[in-house]
């Protein structure tokens, strides 16, 4: 400032001014997020706040929500980071959302609730796996339920399966050892813990696959394939036979 009382110049003080925004304003931003960073994560609060009005202070359930007893880290894990918990009301349908929690709280709730009831399965580490192994696993234990393409579909009554195709390599994991909703739960004995790791690496294949083929007719299978190739079949066939007739 004293420096513009000596330069009483427009163009000095504009380009002071400048100055000042450029250099100060990505401070005090860093300074900012510095002192965010260093707040610790309150987890104990966020579990009060969000999940004790349903699941109980104590994480035993109440006549609102089940008990995350035997849910262990993986299931936890698995409901915050796909946004199915927690839910807004009581009305809400548990559905994939994207996750209300950044990855830092998800961690320090997920902590947090395998304090209060230990055991069930860990979050898994997934590595290596064989894709053609994953993919025979798949078609005898999931595409059932997940449809061949990994694109979801109606089961009986009211359920549908979900989508595949937001699903990170551990939340798959995380699904096969804790069994969401009405998914069974599959444990070592049924799909070993190597199965489990090929078995995400062909989901991963699944949710972005090569169509070599043509058009992929949205991955819903044979049936879309069939009925395009019976429709050609007649369109030729009445060519031909119009061709017959002009002749």
């Amino acid at each position: 400032m004293r420096w513009l009382t000596i330069v009483r110049s427009p163009l000095a003080s504009g380009l002071f001014v400048i100055t000042v925004v450029i250099v100060g304003v990505p401070l005090l931003a860093h300074r900012a997020a510095a002192s965010r960073s260093a707040t610790p994560i309150d987890a104990q609060q966020i579990y009060l706040q969000d999940c004790a009005t349903c699941h109980g202070a104590d994480a035993h359930g109440t006549r609102y929500g089940p008990t995350l007893e035997g849910q262990g880290a993986a299931g936890v894990d698995f409901m915050v980071s796909t946004g199915r918990m927690p839910l807004r009301s009581a009305d809400e349908q548990m559905e994939r959302h994207p996750a209300r929690y950044p990855a830092e709280t998800i961690a320090a709730l997920v902590a947090y609730v395998a304090r209060l009831v230990p055991g069930g399965p860990s979050v898994p580490a997934i590595a290596g796996g064989d894709v053609a192994q994953g993919g025979s696993i798949y078609r005898q234990q999931c595409a059932a339920c997940h449809q061949a393409a990994g694109e979801g579909g109606a089961l009986l009554g009211q359920d549908e399966s979900p989508s595949l195709a937001a699903s990170t390599p551990v939340q798959v994991a995380e699904a096969i050892r804790t069994g969401p909703g009405t998914m069974p739960v599959f444990g070592p004995q049924a799909i070993p813990d190597g199965d489990v790791a090929s078995l995400t690496r062909y989901v991963t294949v699944l949710q972005d696959p090569v169509d070599a083929g043509g058009q992929p007719l949205w991955h819903l299978g044979p049936m879309p394939e069939g009925a395009v190739a019976i429709a050609a079949l007649a369109l030729i066939i009445g060519g031909l036979r119009w061709i017959g007739s002009r002749t």
